[in-house]
């Protein structure tokens, strides 16, 4: 295969010294026959294609790597919101999913159709809308409004790191076949070589590993927190490779979130003085076949966490798929709903406005010296709610019924003593 001149030269090297094992020739003949009818006019085809027989590889079970659910990585994709002009980094990236989502995010707001909303609507085989589970195929948005110049840069900026050749291998494929003449994709152990620990991303989105080897991690020393356990080091890495006005989204294991070891802690007092901003909680199951693992993702703004005093927390009780080994479909979905608000809250918060989320489900902020109150930094959003039940047999009345509204000055020693008086400074919120 390497010596094919019609072969592109990124796929020579990839696939050099490799072969095709087969024991039925009659086999190997269907096969080549086909793929030979497959029509090679449009990479994204062929990308979608490739994604699809990755998702069926369970290999990826291995070494606590699990393949991350389309959905999840578009909704993370969607908070962070990578726009045309930033750096993108995933420094466990696979086989190239977070990265070839934020490209299609990019393209897609890039794009006349979804500017004007004037994309049609499209819907799966039960009829629910696909944009609400996938990011849509550039087939649909184009990202015509992207100059030349803009698509190389971005396509410049966006890199990934992964400790398996193998892993490597797939990403540069994937990527190539979503249209990166040169996919950035280096094999690189992030945790044990600090040879690149200068670069920094204005967004990361990853899934790092979840398991340590036998002994754990050997880390180098440029790490704030010590640590063996590899979903510490990672997150670590990960907050501390922000620009000063860098984003990130991370899926972590519970461990992050309440483990009480002492490197556990140190982790969770960090983010929440630095770079924290919010945490959302997944259903377990959210990676079956592969695990059962109950995980959340964090949200970092390393900007915004210096100027609030507050950690949004959300809970997702259905991401629009059961929770069995098959996955199915189906109609309850929390996880559009939670994405605008959350995107609502941040946006509030960078333009310097109050967002009141008392009466919204799933979504409840807790101010910072309240997490940080006996040590534990604890990130698990079902510690701080209160849930107040009260009980009462008096009924209840507008106010307006037994008080009445003056737009006057009105001072309460010029009130005679049977008129009750309430000021402004006794009512905390209208």
């Amino acid at each position: 295969m390497n010596q094919n001149p019609g072969i592109p030269p990124l796929f020579r090297d990839i696939f050099k010294n490799a072969y095709l094992p087969y024991r039925d020739p009659e086999t190997l003949r269907i096969f080549l026959k086909e793929i030979n009818s497959f029509k090679y006019d449009h990479s994204e085809r062929l990308g979608d294609a490739f994604e699809y027989l990755l998702s069926v590889l369970s290999s990826q079970g291995d070494a606590g790597m699990f393949r991350t659910p389309r959905h999840i990585i578009e909704f993370m994709v969607d908070i962070v919101d990578p726009k045309k002009d930033e750096t993108i980094l995933d420094p466990a990236c696979g086989t190239a999913g977070f990265l070839i989502s934020a490209y299609k995010h990019i393209l897609k707001h890039n794009s006349q159709n979804y500017r004007t909303g004037q994309a049609k609507e499209t819907l799966d085989e039960k009829g629910l809308p696909i944009e609400l589970l996938t990011l849509d195929s550039p087939l649909r948005y184009k990202g015509e409004l992207l100059t030349n110049d803009e698509r190389k840069r971005i396509v410049a900026n966006i890199k990934g790191y992964d400790i398996s050749p193998d892993m490597v291998r797939l990403s540069l494929v994937n990527l190539y076949l979503h249209g990166f003449p040169k996919p950035d994709i280096d094999e690189y152990d992030t945790l044990t070589s600090d040879e690149r620990w200068n670069d920094y991303a204005d967004i990361i989105l990853a899934n790092p590993p979840f398991m340590s080897p036998k002994g754990g991690i050997k880390p180098h020393k440029r790490f704030t927190v010590q640590a063996k356990r590899s979903e510490v080091l990672f997150v670590d890495y990960i907050a501390e490779h922000l620009t000063p006005n860098g984003r990130a989204a991370v899926i972590v294991p519970e461990g992050i979130i309440f483990q009480s070891g002492t490197a556990y802690k140190s982790l969770r007092k960090m983010l929440v003085e630095n770079y924290l901003v919010a945490v959302i909680s997944l259903p377990a199951g959210v990676f079956n076949p592969y695990s059962g693992v109950k995980t959340s993702i964090l949200v970092l703004d390393k900007r915004l966490a210096k100027k609030t005093g507050t950690i949004l927390f959300a809970k997702i009780e259905n991401d629009g798929f059961n929770l069995g080994a098959q996955r199915r479909r189906i109609e309850q979905n929390d996880l559009p709903e939670v994405g605008r608000n959350i995107k609502a809250w941040l946006r509030n918060l960078r333009n310097d406005k109050v967002l009141f989320v008392d009466d919204i489900p799933n979504l409840h902020p807790v101010v910072k010296a309240r997490i940080a109150e006996n040590g534990e930094w604890n990130l698990s959003g079902d510690r701080y709610r209160e849930n107040v039940v009260t009980s009462s047999v008096w009924h209840l009345i507008p106010v307006g019924q037994i008080f009445e509204k003056s737009n006057s000055t009105v001072l309460p020693d010029s009130l005679s003593s049977s008129v009750t008086y309430i000021g402004l400074e006794n009512i905390q919120r209208f």
